[in-house]
């Protein structure tokens, strides 16, 4: 009897390993769901600190405000301003458009590098990873090993994202994978100048007493501290799933609705998240209308995982597919939040000395498998093609700057510190090496840009480099060398490395000058991702089509 007891039991433990193997990718996917999860209590009302209840001086006369909205992963070509607009046009962004309209439009402008959390860094500090040593993405403590191994079911014909558990065992932990505390941000220089300092969305920059916003810089932080933009079974959102990205499988399986004021426990938003980020950013300024205040607004949109309010989505019309008009509806509430934010100016009298900032802090993502967002750019983010690194950017001030202005000199987000420090009259941090340019007096047009400057992009053996009108790309996976002239290949689709040898060295000269006296990261890469420079992730991969690895 025993023995048909131990032979049954024996059948259902390899029947259940079975079942457990051929459906493991869901089994891994449940684990993570259900494991490192942190309490999130009910929404509660953030009380910002109130600036003077009546002005001892004039708006026109004091230090600017500053206002910096940045997006997250937005396309090139998702706002109207340069003609295009998601659905072949079809959403239009009028107040993005109109913040463009009536300031300067920076039409040569590029992010630090070509994922979030370096390029934040390098427009808080105006530096660049060879001085910082924070070169890559912090990731969640598990999300590697999980899409790694997601990874390899997908069918598209890219390879599979590669993990390494060595580099990942000598990283510090997700909270501590930050800008060191030694680091001067934007935040602290305005913040010796005298201003209030406020940051509200995400930051990916690390947490705690050395990496979190408050301990670099800003007095008031309304924290992202998961990645839901409304709870996933809430009645009034709409989500789009993508089956074949692994990093949106870990993040529907990971992402809490959650928000926390000065890092304290975190708790539930009050609402969709771009549009709470919004009311309270408003409330940041009426809070704050007697003095002069920065206020750094994050948003999460249009970052993954897509999910918009049903208002929008019912809004935006019948635009297929369901991930598309997900997308669209997105972008109206990001559009929105740029509007409101506007009319609040407006109505508080602060519109005219105030220093408004659009950008994003990279280019459009092929993991969401829409075609169309970088065009007419190749590339992604995570390529340093134009696609992934140029970015949006305006600035309106009326006080000092005409409307409609244009600037074609390439600009770069290490150029926000110097600028806006000038425009502030706030002093640099004395004995700190800046990399980015004061373009304060060509943003007014008082002086003409320096020509020649070069811009650098790098992530480990991928690099990058411009000056003047060529662009020059190196990288080990694959051992590959792009030379494009943008003067007449904006788009980069002829390689004229074998031709322009000459050009080819001399910009490898400075990329390698660029390295001689950098640091050391200050953590590993532990990921490489493979991206397909010309399809999106939900196409199949063409017979010899360019793909290229990105190391984070």
């Amino acid at each position: 009897m025993w023995k048909k007891i131990v032979l049954g039991a024996l059948i259902v433990v390899l029947g259940g390993l079975g079942l457990a193997w051929l459906n493991r990718e869901a089994v891994i996917l449940f684990i993570a769901a259900h494991t490192g999860k942190q309490a999130v209590a009910e929404n509660r009302q953030v009380d910002w600190q109130q600036g003077p209840v009546e002005g001892t001086t004039s708006p026109l006369t004091r230090a600017p405000n500053v206002i910096f909205i940045l997006a997250d992963d937005l396309g090139y070509n998702d706002i109207s301003t340069f003609g295009g607009g998601v659905a072949g046009g079809a959403i239009q962004t009028p107040n993005i458009d109109r913040l463009a309209r009536e300031g300067v439009i920076f039409t040569n402008a590029y992010s630090g590098t070509a994922s979030c959390a370096p390029s934040r860094a390098m427009l808080m500090t105006g530096r660049y990873p060879t001085r910082t040593g924070f070169e890559f993405t912090p990731t969640p403590n598990g999300m590697g090993r999980v899409i790694s191994f997601v990874s390899r079911s997908h069918e598209s014909g890219i390879p599979p994202i590669e993990w390494s558990e060595a580099a990942a065992a000598t990283s510090p932990p997700f909270e501590e994978q930050g800008l060191p505390g030694s680091e001067v941000t934007l935040a602290e220089v305005l913040g010796d100048a005298g201003y209030h300092t406020v940051h509200i969305g995400k930051w990916h920059l690390g947490r705690g007493p050395e990496f979190g916003p408050n301990a670099q810089g800003f007095d008031e932080s309304l924290l992202m501290a998961s990645g839901l933009y409304l709870p996933e079974n809430d009645p009034g959102v709409v989500n789009a799933r993508l089956n074949f990205d692994p990093v949106d499988k870990f993040l529907w399986a990971k992402m809490q609705y959650a928000a926390s004021y000065n890092e304290s426990d975190w708790f539930e938003p009050g609402g969709y998240l771009t549009d709470y980020w919004t009311q309270e950013a408003q409330s940041v300024i009426r809070a704050n209308r007697n003095r002069p205040f920065f206020l750094y607004l994050a948003h999460w949109g249009v970052h993954t995982p897509l999910q918009a309010t049903r208002e929008d989505y019912e809004a935006v019309g019948d635009i297929q597919p369901h991930r598309l008009r997900v997308y669209a509806a997105m972008i109206r509430a990001l559009d929105r939040s740029v509007g409101n934010i506007l009319h609040t100016l407006d109505e508080e009298g602060l519109a005219e000395n105030t220093i408004v900032i659009f950008s994003s802090d990279n280019g459009g993502p092929g993991y969401i498998g829409l075609p169309d967002i970088n065009a007419p750019y190749r590339g992604w983010k995570l390529t340093l093609f134009e696609g992934g690194i140029r970015v949006p950017l305006f600035m309106r001030w009326p006080a000092r700057i005409d409307a409609a202005r244009e600037v074609s000199a390439p600009a770069a987000h290490i150029d926000l510190l110097p600028t806006i420090a000038s425009a502030c009259g706030a002093p640099l941090p004395e004995g700190v090496e800046i990399d980015g340019r004061d373009l304060l007096s060509v943003a007014t047009g008082e002086a003409e840009p320096a020509a020649g400057d070069p811009i650098f992009w790098q992530s480990a053996y991928y690099r990058g480099v411009r000056r003047g009108d060529w662009k020059l790309q190196v990288s080990q996976r694959p051992h590959k060398v792009w030379l494009y002239d943008l003067s007449s290949d904006p788009t980069e689709q002829i390689n004229i490395a074998s031709e322009r040898p000459e050009i080819v060295a001399d910009l490898a000269a400075l990329l390698d000058a660029h390295q001689q006296a950098a640091r050391e990261p200050l953590y590993p890469f532990t990921l490489e991702g493979p991206v397909a420079v010309d399809q999106t992730l939900a196409e199949k991969l063409e017979p010899g089509a360019d793909v290229i690895y990105w190391p984070n």
